[in-house]
This record gives C-alpha cells, sequence and structure tokens, in this order.
C-alpha cells in the first residue's frame, strides 16, 4: 500500500520533492514528506520588506478572503479536508467521531462577525488599518500601529482548530506564518493551505503561508531557520521539553510566545447539595469538563474539588456525587467525548491499585479503559493527578474553598465553578493564586478567541507594536531648551 504523502507548501507552492518517510505519533501511520533541509534556504520570507504586499489590503479585504475560506472548508465537499481527516483518524490523540467533528467545525471558525469581535476586543481594528493618533498631556502627538510579523507557529495536535486559528490570527495582522506541522497532527494545515492556493494561488494571504513537518529536536536545522534574521517572533504550543528545546534558540530580535502545557481543574460549591436537581445538573456538567476531547486539551478538568464536607455525610453526598458524574460521563454524545483511543496503561494501573484501598478512595467504573472517577475520602488528590487523562478524574472533597486555593498555581489555566453566583466569590482570588480563565462548569472547552489565553492576549503579542512620536518645540520643549544646572 502507497504510503500518503504530506507535501510542503512555500508561500503557495505545493511541493512533494525529495521525500523522506517519517512516523505519525502514536505509530499507527507512516507518511512521506519533503526533507526539511532541503529547502532550509526557502522557508524563512527572507528580506522583511517582502510583507509589503499585505499592506496593499484592506480588513475588509482579509474578512472576504477568510469569508471565501469559510465557505470552500466544508467537509461534505472539499476533498484535501476529507484526506486529511481520514488520515488523521490514525494520528490523532483522540477517537474517529471526535476528530471528524472537530473537521465539521472549521468552516464556522471563519465567519466575518465572529472575526471582527475578537480581533477589535484584542488588538482592535483601527490599529491594524493605519496610525492611531492621541495628544498626550504634554502637548506630544503620538501615532501608534500594529504591523505583522516574520513568525514561526509550532501548533499542537491535539485539537485540528487550532492550525486554522493560527491561520486565521495571521491573516489579521498581515504576517508571514511558517506552521510547523506537529506530528499527531501533520494533515489539517495543509489541507487547509492547499484550498487557499486552488481558492486565491496569488492572494497575497495564500504566499504568505508555509507549511512543513519536521522533526522536533533536530538542532541542525533548528539553529539554521531560528534566527532573527529569519524570523521575529516563535509561537509554540506544547510541553515542558518541547518549551525548554525551542527556549535555547531565543536572542535578542526573537521573540517567544510561549503557550505551554497546563493543567485545569473545577470547584463545585455547597449550594450544589441543595437537591437532587442541582447535583445531577453539576454532575453533567462537570463530566463535559472531563470527558471533551478525551481530556486530551489543556482546558479539561482533572481534579474536582466538591464542598461537600469531609464529614460521613458529606462523604456520602460526594460518593453519590461521583456516580452521577460518571454516568454523565458515559452518556455523552460522540461528538463530545468518547472511551479513549488508547487507554494509558500506566494510569490503569494507578487506578487498579487504588480499587484495593477503599478505606481513602472509591474508584467508578474505568475497567474497560471508558474512563474512571475517583473519589477521594480524604481532602486531597491522588499522588498521581499529573497524570490523569483518558476521561479519568478525581473528586476531592474540602469544608472550606480556602482549601482549594492551595492547589491553585501558575500552572492552572482553567477552573470551571459550579453554581454560578460561586464565582462573584472567587474571580478576584483565583487570578492572585495563578488561576488564568474562569468559566462557568462545563464550559471549559468553549475557549473563545476574543479572550485572553494562559494570561496573555497572544493576537497582541504576535503584532508589532510601533509608535510614532510627534514633537514640535513650541508644544513640548526640547531636552536641548532644558536649563543648565548650577
Amino acid at each position: 500500500m502507497q504510503k500518503p504523502i504530506a507535501p510542503m507548501i512555500i508561500r503557495g507552492q505545493i511541493i512533494t520533492d525529495n521525500l523522506i518517510e517519517v512516523g505519525g505519533r502514536g505509530g499507527d501511520l507512516a507518511f512521506l514528506t519533503p526533507d526539511a533541509h532541503h529547502y532550509i534556504d526557502a522557508l524563512p520570507l527572507g528580506n522583511p520588506a517582502k510583507l509589503a504586499d499585505l499592506y496593499k489590503l484592506s480588513f475588509d479585504d482579509i474578512l472576504d478572503y477568510a469569508a471565501a475560506l469559510g465557505e470552500r472548508l466544508d467537509l461534505a465537499t472539499n476533498r484535501h479536508l476529507q484526506e486529511a481527516c481520514e488520515l488523521s483518524y490514525l494520528t490523532a490523540p483522540t477517537t474517529p467521531t471526535l476528530v471528524k467533528s472537530s473537521y465539521l467545525g472549521l468552516r464556522h471558525m471563519l465567519s466575518r462577525e465572529a472575526i471582527i469581535e475578537a480581533v477589535d476586543s484584542t488588538v482592535g481594528i483601527k490599529y491594524l488599518e493605519g496610525w492611531v493618533k492621541q495628544r498626550l498631556i504634554d502637548g506630544t502627538d503620538l501615532e501608534v500601529r500594529c504591523f505583522g510579523a516574520r513568525t514561526l507557529h509550532i501548533v499542537a495536535g491535539n485539537a485540528t482548530g487550532l492550525s486554522l486559528l493560527t491561520i486565521v490570527r495571521n491573516m489579521v495582522l498581515r504576517s508571514d506564518a511558517i506552521i510547523k506541522a506537529p506530528s499527531n497532527d501533520p494533515f489539517t494545515a495543509l489541507a487547509i493551505a492547499r484550498t487557499m492556493i486552488e481558492m486565491a494561488p496569488d492572494h497575497p494571504l495564500t504566499k504568505h503561508l508555509s507549511v512543513a513537518y519536521w522533526k522536533g529536536g533536530d538542532a541542525a536545522f533548528e539553529k539554521r531557520l531560528y534566527q532573527p534574521q529569519n524570523l521575529e517572533k516563535i509561537v509554540a504550543w506544547g510541553g515542558f521539553a518541547s518549551m525548554k528545546h525551542v527556549s535555547q534558540y531565543i536572542q535578542p530580535g526573537l521573540e517567544l510566545i510561549s503557550l505551554d502545557p497546563k493543567r485545569s481543574a473545577s470547584i463545585i460549591g455547597k449550594d450544589t447539595f441543595a437537591s437532587e436537581a442541582t447535583m445531577r445538573e453539576a454532575a453533567l456538567r462537570l463530566a463535559t469538563d472531563i470527558g471533551a476531547l478525551n481530556q486530551k486539551g489543556c482546558v479539561c478538568a482533572r481534579l474536582a474539588y466538591v464542598q461537600s464536607g469531609t464529614d460521613e455525610a458529606g462523604l456520602q453526598q460526594l460518593n453519590a456525587f461521583g456516580r452521577y458524574v460518571y454516568d454523565a460521563l458515559m452518556q455523552l454524545p460522540n461528538s463530545v467525548s468518547t472511551p479513549a483511543k488508547r487507554y494509558d496503561q500506566g494510569l490503569k494501573a494507578h487506578v487498579d491499585a487504588l480499587r484495593l484501598d477503599d478505606e481513602w478512595y472509591r474508584v467508578i467504573g474505568g475497567k474497560d479503559g471508558e474512563g474512571a472517577i475517583i473519589v477521594s475520602q480524604i481532602p486531597e488528590p491522588v499522588s498521581f493527578a499529573t497524570l490523569l487523562d483518558d476521561r479519568t478524574a478525581n473528586l476531592v472533597p474540602v469544608d472550606s474553598l480556602d482549601e482549594v486555593m492551595d492547589a491553585v498555581d501558575a500552572y492552572t489555566q482553567t477552573v470551571g465553578i459550579y453554581p454560578e453566583r460561586l464565582k462573584d466569590e472567587l474571580k478576584d482570588r483565583l487570578p492572585l493564586y495563578g488561576a488564568q480563565r474562569i468559566v462557568s462548569l462545563g464550559y471549559a472547552a468553549t475557549m473563545k478567541w476574543a479572550a485572553p489565553q494562559d494570561a496573555i492576549e497572544p493576537l497582541r503579542r504576535m503584532g508589532k507594536w510601533i509608535s510614532n512620536q510627534i514633537n514640535s518645540p513650541d508644544a513640548t520643549p526640547g531636552p536641548w531648551q532644558r536649563p543648565p544646572i548650577d
């Protein structure tokens, strides 16, 4: 059987020469791709003045292009997406129904209204369209504009939408992007780029997108590419090891925008136990935050701190709630969650060991790799909390919400909270401990790119913010006009 080819795309040119065989993550698929070493001199844009063609486009032109692309990113009719989706069943960390659901959703990311909302609430469209002037209190006229940059994007592969989000961000900023395709999603960005080439091969937005695969950690290749004369910014998603690796190349003139690994949690308040209905509602919402993307996203809940109380009555409530969460997890639609593609065997060994210790933990489910809810009988998480994955979560009883604060740190990304009114008590405290995003329970996976991410505004960081300071000695005396000091 012929191995599939993942071409290299360099600014509108589709390259299928100098092929080498590589393996997708998980070992289910080997594919052919051009050897990046042969194209090291072609990948960088080189002269930054080549960005000038993007500045002949208005923001409306960019919106028109995005809307037209959205119409073509229809899985039912786009052969590139169809092929990428089928191949991604083998390389993705999630199951086929979740992969297909993500491909079906791509076209909806390109609505004019959504792009306008996201850009105007972060960068501000006027700063992309021209110089924005203000008069300072000392009489200085200050003009500010956001320019695009030559950027490398090291994209995560746990959600196919991240490739399209990267491409859209590149468009609106009028930047030049090189996307390093991840080994667990080597086909999505390519499918989108090929669609762009078919739609508008000579358009500046098409000509400022490159997609390539190379093995991460290839020092000989990366040392040549990751240089300030080639790139101005690196946007990196990834784990601890990959972040530590890429940071070695950072130097003056080359900025790292780090979207690094995080953990997320949930806080369930005592009012949850006011009735059977509120318990079941909270259980369904929590199950959704655990199960979405099969728990492969940083946004997914792994620990849930539940204000059930730690006495006997409280633990009985918590154990019943744990059963509700497990039952709800098993009933989630297969477009949201399924049993894991491969349940981690090391994690399963930990979970199975806890079954022998029902004095300290209760394990609900997990025998068939479908996911498990571990209910602590003490106010402490399991010792392997950082390994929780594949729809396996730990409910931890607490008496007071003060106990939760010790569990929140700089690695905490998303905190889902129930009931909603509990947020008023927590939303000014959690950020002090490190929490970066607060969300209504059940909505952890519905991230909005109009919002900050990882406690920064990536779109603003991806641009270059340039100032033009206009002074006149009549309005603001120059330094040469200062009186001498005796």
